[in-house]
């Protein structure tokens, strides 16, 4: 088992452990509900990591939340900027 990055829906940011397998996941939320999570990788050249995105995401909104949650973490350090 690894720790995959989970982005979106009710664990949004969390690490969780899942079977190296899985195509998706469906995770409780509360006590009578669940979200779908679907594996996908994210890449750069010849290196990439796999994530698992909340099933109402795009591509594109999940590079997103990325690049603003980076961006968010800059500003807020000691000496960032904007």
């Amino acid at each position: 088992m690894q720790s995959y990055l989970f982005i979106g829906g009710g664990k949004d940011g969390l690490n969780i452990l899942a079977l190296d397998d899985r195509e998706s996941m469906r995770l409780p939320v509360g006590v009578t509900d669940s979200e779908v999570y679907i594996r996908d990788s994210l890449s750069v050249g010849d290196a990439s990591i796999f994530i698992f995105r909340h099933e109402s995401l795009t591509s594109e909104q999940v590079l997103s939340r990325m690049v603003e949650h980076y961006r968010a973490c800059c500003v807020n350090r000691p000496g960032g900027h904007s």
